[in-house]
């Protein structure tokens, strides 16, 4: 039976860092700043023995209807109805505020279990105020330091007097976990459906990742807005389409790197990079009313060079006048515009009608196919042998570049590696010629391809095989 615990408490106190300590990364950011947080982080944590769902939220604070901080406070105020506790934080060096008080009284009236948590107690000005925290009425502080480490034996004990009693079936369920068998299904589900596939969403700031996200999966999840940049955190979402389990992650917006400046965009930028490598599809943003931009082409050069599959939205689709052949002009642009992944796929959506949504999703398990896919040696090597005689490398001072092997190394994207005379000496047109042919003749349109060259010797020398 899973556990839920929401942090919550004034900006600034700690939460975000004993979000990091609990689930052993640091993957919420962390400023000294007020106010970094803003949409909510889940994670699995664990302390001790015990194993739960943690929620980071965004700093509680008065704020008025309609502003980017409401929306913050409703993002919080829903973590708490979906938690079974709140850790309610606050900084006990600063001791009760009255903001502390108020808040307080919001999450007694939850009806749900808290523990108090008077964080930074380090010192005797620290342990002053986590004394003062009994005034709030929550029951007895945990004094604790989420930066160092400190009081999370207090913190064990009372969590571990909240979460239920393993019942009867969680042991079953666990005994046939550790016998490598799923509950309710004695048959190990195929090794492609087990795992979520990750897709990074991506693109310039403002250019509605995180409405896309949130029309997906149906609900308001990710904080919006008309306020640009908005996302801070990297945030990952699991979700079920299609009888197929995906892990989309809404990422920061991303600018020229010569303005960004401000050292929270920078780490924020620092995260979606990362949510990029980590993914198998990258679907790149860009508003269907001003596409191609200069940071739109980067961003799409970006995941092509990290080796992911890439699918183009066009978002805001609602908004676009005379569509008559749109959406054909932004596929011959694509290819125009990036030839790296030339034939990737590009789809034109609205997250406010809900057009092109499945047509998305579809696009994602279908730019996954080209990127997987395996070609056998001998189909390759006789694919390289036709094209070199259909059109033979330049000759260079005279003497010929000879073709006369090629694998595929990996897959993921697909990797090759030719064995070739004079590798250095290859023009890259040619090389160029090569890719362009493979993902034409094996259908990898719209996938990165890495192509390697080696120099080496006839692998077929001693058998007198070889090829011209």
């Amino acid at each position: 039976m899973g556990f839920t615990l929401a942090i919550v408490g004034r900006p600034n106190v700690g939460k975000s860092t004993l979000f990091n300590r609990l689930v052993g990364r640091r993957i919420a950011l962390v400023d000294d700043r007020p106010g970094v947080t803003r949409d909510r982080r889940e994670g699995e944590a664990s302390l001790a023995d015990l194993e739960f769902t943690i929620i980071d939220t965004a700093g509680l604070e008065d704020s008025r209807e309609g502003t980017l901080e409401s929306r913050m406070r409703q993002q919080t105020e829903e973590a708490i109805r979906l938690a079974d506790a709140i850790l309610f934080m606050i900084d006990a060096r600063v001791g009760l505020t009255p903001d502390d008080r108020s808040f307080a009284e919001m999450v007694r009236k939850s009806g749900k279990p808290v523990i108090l948590a008077a964080n930074k107690s380090e010192g005797k000005v620290g342990m002053a105020g986590a004394y003062e925290a009994f005034g709030l009425g929550l029951g007895d502080p945990v004094p604790l330091s989420a930066e160092h480490g400190e009081g999370l034996n207090e913190l064990y004990d009372a969590l571990a007097a909240l979460m239920p009693e393993p019942t009867a079936e969680d042991d079953d369920a666990q005994a046939d976990e550790d016998d490598g068998i799923s509950a309710g299904d004695k048959e190990a589900p195929p090794e492609d459906l087990e795992k979520p596939i990750p897709v990074a969403i991506v693109g310039r700031p403002n250019a509605g990742k995180s409405t896309l996200v949130n029309a997906l999966i149906g609900e308001d999840r990710m904080l919006t807005g008309p306020e640009a940049g908005i996302t801070r955190d990297a945030i990952s979402v699991d979700w079920e389409w299609g009888g197929r389990r995906f892990r989309l992650v809404d990422t920061a917006g991303l600018r020229k790197r010569a303005k960004i400046e401000d050292k929270l965009e920078k780490l924020s930028v620092a995260d979606a990079l990362r949510a990029i490598r980590f993914a198998e599809v990258v679907v790149v943003c860009m508003d269907a009313e001003k596409p191609f931009e200069d940071q739109d082409l980067r961003i799409a050069d970006l995941a092509a060079k990290e080796g992911r599959a890439v699918v183009l939205a066009f978002t805001k689709w609602d908004l676009v006048p005379h569509k008559g052949g749109k959406a054909a002009k932004l596929r011959e642009e694509a290819d125009h515009w990036l030839p790296q992944i030339k034939g990737c796929p590009v789809v034109a959506n609205s997250a406010e009608t809900g057009q092109g949504l499945d047509r998305l999703m579809q696009a994602i398990l279908d730019a996954r196919v080209p990127w997987q896919k395996r070609i056998t040696t001998n189909t390759l090597v006789r694919w390289l042998q036709e094209t070199v005689d259909h059109h033979p490398p330049p000759a260079v001072s005279g003497r010929r570049v000879k073709l006369r092997y090629m694998t595929q190394a990996k897959t993921r994207p697909p990797t090759f590696v030719a064995f070739c005379s004079r590798p250095e000496k290859l023009p890259d047109s040619y090389l160029r010629y090569l890719v362009n042919g493979l993902r034409d003749t094996f259908d990898l349109a719209g996938t990165p391809i890495r192509f390697h060259l080696k120099k080496t010797d006839n692998p077929y020398a001693e058998t007198g095989r070889k090829i011209q």
